[in-house]
């Protein structure tokens, strides 16, 4: 009987075959589920830099080193710029105690270009992604838990926003979009501290994020929201508007009887 040998080139060809076969499916997977940041295009930044000088320079200096009306921007990321100016928050008219959001100056090209820029000048947070920005799979309860402990300090426990010190506030959240509350978070604007993903995961922002926009959705069963302060704020409504009325029949009753 006739034995076949192999060649010996054989089982490292095997093997070689199956390493190559391995790391084309890994990275077929991990392309596929990694999000992948676009890194701008040296136009991109360059445009982003002719808008700075125009319109920023004047109050963060000609290399965004800062100035007296204006902090420095190296390393703030290009997150920090899509907030500010996404929701027209800057380029502010003058210096004051808190800049507040209205019509952005800016349209998405420029704003994206302007971030570009920016985040060329130093390392920072990016523009979130929108698998960052998923909430599906969040667990809504730990985010109320999370909100609860780490915003409504601010934001009131409704989302609506409060009064600070030096007069600031902290807007409502009722109307933010999913991006902004998790730039803010990456970020940091004014006196909101940054949140970094060692102080809370990115698990836990979606989580908030979904917590949020339950309480964007909730209704007002009596017809009034009251600014959803709790029961001092309909306490004092009731107060006002039901001793209000019965003072108003007694001196109508009064005037009658005369």
């Amino acid at each position: 009987m006739a034995i076949s040998r192999r060649h010996p080139a054989a089982l490292f060809a095997v093997l070689v075959v199956g390493l190559a076969t391995t790391g084309v499916a890994y990275a077929a997977v991990t392309t596929g589920s990694t999000p992948q940041a676009v890194a701008p295009s040296q136009t991109q930044v360059q445009e982003g830099k002719e808008i700075f000088l125009q319109g920023c320079s004047s109050c963060h200096g000609l290399a965004a080193q800062g100035g007296s009306d204006g902090p420095s921007l190296i390393g703030v990321g290009a997150a920090a710029v899509d907030f500010q100016v996404g929701t027209g928050r800057m380029p502010m008219a003058g210096p004051g105690a808190q800049a507040m959001p209205k019509t952005p100056v800016y349209n998405e090209e420029q704003i994206a270009a302007l971030a570009a820029y920016v985040a060329s000048l130093g390392a920072g947070p990016a523009i979130p992604t929108e698998d960052q920005l998923k909430t599906n799979e969040a667990d809504l309860a730990i985010g109320g838990e999370l909100f609860r402990t780490n915003c409504a300090q601010c934001h009131s426990f409704s989302g609506r926003g409060g009064a600070l010190s030096e007069g600031r506030m902290a807007p409502s959240l009722m109307k933010s979009e999913a991006k902004r509350i998790y730039e803010a978070m990456i970020t940091g604007p004014q006196s909101m501290p940054v949140f970094s993903d060692k102080t809370i995961t990115p698990a836990d922002k979606q989580a908030i994020i979904k917590y949020i926009q339950e309480l964007q959705k909730q209704e007002n069963p009596g017809g009034f929201a009251l600014g959803r302060l709790g029961t001092v704020t309909e306490g004092l409504f009731l107060f006002v508007v039901g001793l209000g009325a019965l003072i108003g029949i007694a001196v109508w009753i009064g005037a009658k009887a005369k």
